[in-house]
C-alpha cells in the first residue's frame, strides 16, 4: 500500500509500502475480501493501487454512491449483475446490502472479478463465513494498523532514539498525516488538541461493528490500557466501578472475543497454560485511554505535563511489544507471555521456547547483562538483548541489538535450534 504524506519536515518517504498486504493481494485469485477496522487505508489502498473498472460505495442508509450519484439498491443490484462476468468491481462496505446480495454471489460461484471492504470484522466475517455458504470463494485480506517491518522501512529519521518512537506511533494511520517531530510532543499536543476526534473514531468503529459502545467495552479497554491484561483483572476492574454485577471473568468474555475481533484488542496465549493476555492493538488507542483514566482528558484540561509524563511511562512498554511483534514476524514464530521468570520476549514453535529476549529503553550497564544472562540461563534457546545503544555492551550469552538492526537478523541459527 502507498500513502501519501504531506508535512514541512518530511520524515517517512512519500510512499509507505504496505507489503505484507501486497502479498496477500498478490496471492489472491478473483474474489477479494478486504476487511478491518476504521482509518487503517483499507478504501485508499483500493482506490490508488489495485486494478478494477467499477466502484460502488455503500452509504449508512443503504444507498449506493455509483459515479458520484446515488442509486437504490435495485438500481445497482441491475447493473452489478450485467457487469461482474465482464468486469472488476469493488464493493465498499459491502455488509450494509440487504441479504439478497450474498445470496445471489453464492449462486454465480467465483464469476468475474469481485473486490468487498468492509469496515467491520465481526459482522463481515459472519455474513461470509456462518450464516451464509460463502467460505472459500474468497481471499481474505485484514488491514490492521502498519507492519512494524513497513513503518521501519520507510522512515527517514536520523536520531536512532527518535527513529524507534516515532515507528511505534506512525503504526497508527490516522497520525501520519499531522506528523510534526519530535515523536514526544507531537503526541502530548495530538491528545490535547485531538481528543474529540480520537473518541469519535472509537465510538465510529463500534458503529461500523453494529454495537454500542456500552460501559463495560469502554471499562475494558481503559483497564487493558491500564496494565490490566488478565481476563480475571479486568473484570475486577470492571466489578469494582459497579459495571458488572459479579467479579466473574466469564461474564466478559464475549465482550473480549469481540473486542479482539473488531481489531481493537489483540491476545497473547500464557506458556503451559490455558490463559491470554490482552493488548490494545494501537500503541496510540493505548496511550488515549490511559490519558483519559488517569486525568480525565476527555472531560477535563489536562496540562501538557500531566500527558508528558504519561507518554514517558508508557513509551518502553509500547516499545517493548514493537519487538516483540516484530520479532515473532521476522522468526516466524509465535509470541507467548512467560510469568516466571518475568521476561519481555519469548517466541515458540512447536511448543517450545526457541527465542528469549529483553528490551531495555534506557541505559544498560555491564550489570544488568549479567543478571540478563542469569535470568536466562533456564531457557534452551536463542537470547536476545535489544538496547537503545549498543555500543561498549559485550556478552558471550547474549545476542545484543539495536532495533533497527533487526531487521537485518540472520535466523536461520535461531530455527535451528
Amino acid at each position: 500500500m502507498f500513502i501519501n504524506i504531506m508535512f514541512v519536515n518530511i520524515v517517512v518517504e512519500d510512499i509507505i509500502k504496505r507489503r505484507t498486504e501486497d502479498e496477500k493481494i498478490n496471492n489472491a485469485g478473483n474474489w477479494l475480501f478486504i476487511y478491518g477496522r476504521r482509518k487503517t487505508g483499507k478504501t485508499f489502498y483500493v482506490k490508488k493501487f489495485m486494478k478494477w473498472d467499477e466502484y460502488f460505495f455503500v452509504a449508512k442508509d443503504s444507498s449506493i454512491i455509483y459515479k458520484n450519484e446515488n442509486i437504490t439498491f435495485s438500481e445497482f443490484f441491475i447493473i452489478f449483475k450485467s457487469l461482474i462476468n465482464d468486469k472488476t468491481i469493488v464493493v465498499d462496505e459491502f455488509h450494509r446490502l440487504p441479504p439478497i446480495f450474498l445470496d445471489y454471489l453464492h449462486s454465480i460461484g467465483t464469476t468475474g472479478k469481485l473486490i468487498l471492504i468492509s469496515s467491520t470484522l465481526w459482522l463481515s466475517q459472519k455474513l461470509l463465513k456462518l450464516k451464509y455458504p460463502l467460505i472459500g470463494l474468497f481471499y481474505d485480506v485484514p488491514f490492521t494498523i502498519i507492519d512494524e517491518r513497513d513503518i521501519l522501512i520507510n522512515l527517514k529519521i536520523k536520531d536512532k532514539i527518535e527513529f524507534i518512537e516515532t515507528a511505534v506511533y506512525l503504526r497508527e494511520p490516522i497520525l501520519i498525516q499531522h506528523y510534526n517531530p519530535p515523536i514526544r510532543k507531537f503526541l502530548t499536543k495530538y491528545l490535547i488538541d485531538n481528543k474529540m476526534s480520537i473518541q469519535g473514531l472509537i465510538g465510529e468503529i463500534f458503529r461500523e461493528e453494529d454495537k454500542h459502545l456500552s460501559k463495560v467495552y469502554d471499562g475494558i479497554m481503559r483497564a487493558v490500557a491500564s496494565g490490566k491484561g488478565i481476563s480475571s483483572e479486568i473484570s475486577s476492574y470492571l466489578f469494582s466501578r459497579g459495571l458488572i454485577k459479579k467479579d466473574n471473568p466469564g461474564l466478559i468474555q464475549g465482550y473480549l472475543n469481540n473486542l479482539v475481533s473488531m481489531g481493537i484488542l489483540q491476545k497473547e496465549s500464557v506458556f503451559n497454560k490455558k490463559k491470554f493476555v490482552y493488548s490494545h492493538v494501537s500503541p496510540f488507542i493505548d496511550l488515549f485511554f490511559y490519558v483519559d483514566e488517569k486525568y480525565g482528558l476527555l472531560e477535563t484540561q489536562v496540562s501538557e505535563k500531566f500527558i508528558s509524563d504519561v507518554i514517558d511511562k508508557k513509551i518502553p512498554f509500547h516499545i517493548e511489544y514493537f519487538v516483540k511483534l516484530l520479532l515473532s514476524k521476522i522468526y516466524g514464530m509465535k509470541p507467548v507471555k512467560i510469568e516466571e521468570p518475568e521476561i519481555d520476549i519469548a517466541l515458540v514453535s512447536f511448543k517450545k521456547i526457541k527465542v528469549v529476549g529483553e528490551v531495555k529503553w534506557k541505559k544498560v550497564t555491564m550489570e544488568d547483562i549479567k543478571k540478563i544472562e542469569e535470568k536466562f540461563s533456564k531457557f534452551n534457546a536463542e537470547k536476545l538483548l535489544i538496547v537503545k545503544n549498543k555500543k561498549g555492551l559485550k556478552s558471550d550469552v547474549l545476542k545484543i541489538f539495536e532495533i533497527k538492526d533487526l531487521l537485518k537478523i540472520n535466523i536461520q541459527e535461531g530455527k535451528s535450534n
